[in-house]
């Protein structure tokens, strides 16, 4: 009897826990935790009693795209600063009927022409001016403050020269000097028999004796003159002559001679 006791109770059993099973309220599933997003959690409250809460830690900085530095751009170039001219100083603007000659003061180049001497000291220099095919020109030259033009002309014929000469006469002598100029040929002397001036397209006879140290001069239309070096120096003579006679025949082909 025991033994069927036990088997209805544990039937019994069996039954009410099945129906425990059935009946009773099942637990709703705890839905997954989300993963944690990159936001930063708020910064709680402070405490209370003033006591600092701990920072939050910031975000990692986006860096930013540098921008382009612009190009640099040169700086104009400065011009060159004007030649001023000193106030008290002289400028002179130099020209010649012959382009491209060649300048020089005190010995100095200047340039070719034309051509402008600037800032020169007031007072007297050397001019020398050349060009090929023409003779130099040399000279001294006044400088005032200020500018002034200058023409050079080497086509027009220049002549200032002079020699210490004396004439013989048929009966004794007499000294004097030979002068030439574009405008002629003169003699200067005390003996007021022998004194001439003429022009050198009227001089009949010019002709230099280097052995016998003599230069024969006969005006047209008029008397012969014999002249001789002081000290018997035929250079001299020579010289005198030589310039003369290349003046004589560039007036004879048509130069213009020289006002000045």
């Amino acid at each position: 009897m025991s033994s069927r006791v036990l088997a209805i109770a544990a039937i019994c059993a069996v039954a009410a826990i099945g129906a425990a099973f059935v009946f009773l309220p099942r637990r709703a599933p705890v839905p997954a935790e989300a993963p944690a997003t990159d936001a930063p959690a708020a910064s709680p409250a402070p405490a209370a009693g003033g006591a600092a809460a701990p920072e939050a830690s910031a975000a990692p900085a986006v860096p930013r795209p540098r921008a382009a530095r612009p190009e640099a751009v040169p700086a104009p170039a400065e011009a060159a600063p004007a030649v001023v001219e000193a106030p008290d100083a002289g400028t002179l603007r130099i020209e010649s009927d012959v382009p491209g000659a060649q300048v020089f003061i005190d010995r100095q180049f200047i340039g070719t022409t034309p051509v402008t001497a600037a800032n020169l000291k007031p007072g007297t220099h050397q001019l020398n001016v050349s060009a090929e095919g023409f003779d130099g020109v040399a000279r001294p030259i006044d400088v005032e403050a200020g500018s002034r033009d200058l023409m050079i002309r080497f086509k027009e014929v220049r002549l200032d020269t002079r020699v210490a000469v004396v004439h013989k006469h048929r009966m004794g002598s007499c000294k004097g000097e030979l002068v030439a100029t574009p405008q002629g040929l003169q003699y200067t002397t005390d003996d007021k028999e022998d004194r001439f001036a003429v022009a050198l397209a009227d001089l009949e006879q010019f002709q230099v004796d280097y052995q016998e140290k003599n230069l024969k001069v006969k005006v047209r239309r008029g008397k012969q003159y014999n002249f001789t070096d002081p000290d018997g120096n035929a250079d001299r003579l020579f010289v005198f002559h030589r310039d003369v006679d290349k003046a004589r025949q560039r007036i004879a082909s048509g130069d213009r001679p020289a006002s000045d």
